[in-house]
């Protein structure tokens, strides 16, 4: 059975940026907590009980006396926390804090999520967070502004400055000038998921690797001319994963990177991604490889709990799949799976560059990656001050992001002069295929290689548990592909909130409904005119009005 794996092996059913209709629906849960937001500015130096005096960038942080720090622990199906984990007393050791663990499940953890915080029960620490979702606990007051205190967070700046995030971090401003999470910094960012195909099957077949997607489709064609009783595409991420990456290449945005819906039109004002021709283009081209045999239905409308890629593994090892979504680690699961089909050395898997399309050869925008929330209640704990040092350290500081990587260096893992990290004898990393099978996995039975290790990353890091395919993609990305300019940013306030909440679900629920509709051939493509009428009898004009109107304040508070 395939590991849930969020990142680089899949995130979670959340969106990567944008304010998500997820979050919006949390707000009814959210603004029952007490509070008004913009809370004032807590003077630090006067709750400094375990802070260190002399705290700075790339330092070791350990409190001066034991503290604990209450933390919100998101449990994937395949990797339940055990008692026994090496991480936290690890932690422990080096911080000389007590991480105790508030457990949510995967399958709902945005709900129980927003209902702990809007029940004052949330612990202080609250990971797991895409920018976006904290707009909805900020006119509430249960979460800390964190831009009030990053100044007390050495780390955070230093990574912000020496990786041209600055401006990025300035998006993240709500309608009342502050922000409330930091997020995951990315040194390098590149599309997480893309195209993992049989690289041999397709230079065989089609001649060469596809760098468009009308190149996939003749690719598609030819392999199925080949392999009549194959559908040689699939997305073992409810479509969400494909739709995403394929999005920015037709010039909109859809699946995962949907968020809000927003986007910049042909003036100044934003409109609906949703409605718009590119979309449209987008669904025609997806619903013609449906209707061609050559995308595989099923794993469009298969849930995902969070494995993913699961059943894609199979038919990857039977050769009735030949592409599909999926990251990194995905390419490893098809390889093991092909391993045991196939053969070891009988083919060749490659995650390749998101293919270009009719707006050229566009990715998404640089991303964060997940962050954290505080809750609002660390403001009174004599302790704030040294929590901030700790949270600063622990997703920022190099020394943090190796350790919840890799483990304890000359236990675990051994580091060479130049920077190599390789596992020690009797220890290994299965969801990376290293030293498989050696004997303790150290993210299933010592607890590293888990989400908090995923949030901060400098490219190093991230390359030195790569594969040499992986790390190759990075740089076919990164000189072969164009971002996209960041997103425009629309913060709501509180009462645009209350009405956008009310407004956002219904509508992006149509557009989910109507989209694989249409894809899967449910639904006529001559009734595009007919669905965004829908859509705007479930209150599109007005919920554009909101964003519209924030955006304009934003631009004038912010240039």
């Amino acid at each position: 059975m395939a590991t849930a794996h969020p990142f680089p092996l899949g995130p979670t059913r959340r969106g990567f940026v944008g304010l998500t209709a997820a979050g919006l629906g949390a707000l009814t849960l959210a603004s029952c907590g007490t509070g008004s937001g913009s809370e004032e500015k807590v003077d630090v130096s006067t709750q400094n009980v375990g802070a260190m005096d002399e705290y700075a960038a790339d330092m070791q942080f350990t409190a001066t006396e034991p503290i604990q720090i209450s933390m919100l622990w998101t449990d994937w199906p395949d990797v339940p926390v055990e008692k026994t984990w090496r991480i936290f007393e690890h932690i422990k050791e080096l911080t000389n804090v007590e991480l105790t663990l508030t457990h949510i499940p995967f399958s709902d953890a945005i709900e129980k999520r927003s209902l702990l915080i809007s029940a004052g029960d949330a612990p202080t620490l609250i990971p797991l967070v895409y920018t976006g979702e904290e707009a909805a606990f900020v006119s509430s007051g249960a979460v800390v502004p964190m831009s009030d205190y990053v100044d007390r967070m050495p780390n955070f700046q230093k990574y912000v400055k020496e990786w041209d995030l600055a401006e990025m971090v300035e998006n993240l401003r709500q309608a009342d000038g502050k922000y409330y999470m930091t997020p995951g910094l990315q040194e390098v960012s590149v599309p997480v998921f893309s195209l993992v195909l049989r690289k041999d099957v397709f230079e065989e077949v089609a001649g060469s690797v596809p760098q468009t997607w009308d190149e996939v489709r003749e690719a598609l064609v030819l392999i199925k001319e080949k392999h009549p009783d194959a559908v040689p595409l699939a997305d073992g991420f409810e479509g969400q994963s494909m739709l995403n990456y394929a999005a920015h290449a037709f010039g909109t945005k859809a699946g995962w990177g949907f968020g809000d819906g927003a986007i910049d039109g042909d003036g100044d004002d934003l409109v609906y991604a949703a409605t718009t021709e590119q979309y449209r283009q987008l669904v025609d081209f997806f619903r013609g490889l449906v209707a061609d045999g050559l995308l595989d239905k099923e794993s469009f409308t298969a849930s995902n709990d969070g494995s993913g890629a699961a059943s894609v593994s199979e038919k990857f090892a039977a050769e009735t799949c030949f592409a599909a979504s999926g990251s990194s680690g995905t390419a490893i699961e098809f390889s093991q799976a092909l391993e045991e089909t196939v053969g070891k050395g009988n083919f060749e898997i490659t995650l390749v560059p998101p293919p270009g399309g009719p707006a050229g050869d566009h990715v998404e925008p640089r991303n964060f990656w997940h962050g954290f929330m505080l809750s609002s209640a660390v403001t009174e704990s004599e302790n704030f001050l040294a929590t901030l040092q700790f949270v600063d350290w622990l997703y920022y500081s190099p020394q943090a992001r190796e350790m919840l990587r890799w483990g304890e260096e000359g236990t675990t893992y051994s580091k060479a002069g130049d920077g190599t990290i390789t596992l020690e004898e009797g220890y290994s990393l299965d969801d990376f295929g290293i030293n498989k099978g050696a004997g303790e996995d150290i993210k299933i039975d010592l607890g590293y290689s888990t989400f908090p290790a995923e949030s901060t990353e400098s490219r190093a890091l991230k390359e030195s548990y790569s594969t040499p395919e992986f790390v190759q993609y990075v740089d076919d990305v990164l000189t072969t592909r164009t971002p996209r300019d960041p997103f425009p940013p629309a913060p709501l306030d509180e009462a645009e909130l209350e009405q956008a909440s009310l407004l956002a679900t219904p509508i992006k629920d149509a557009v989910d409904t109507a989209t694989l509709r249409f894809i899967m051939g449910e639904r006529s493509m001559d009734e595009w005119d007919a669905y965004v009428s829908e859509l705007e009898a479930a209150g599109l004009s007005q919920y554009m009005e909101l964003l519209n109107g924030a955006r304009a304040r934003f631009v004038e508070a912010n240039g």
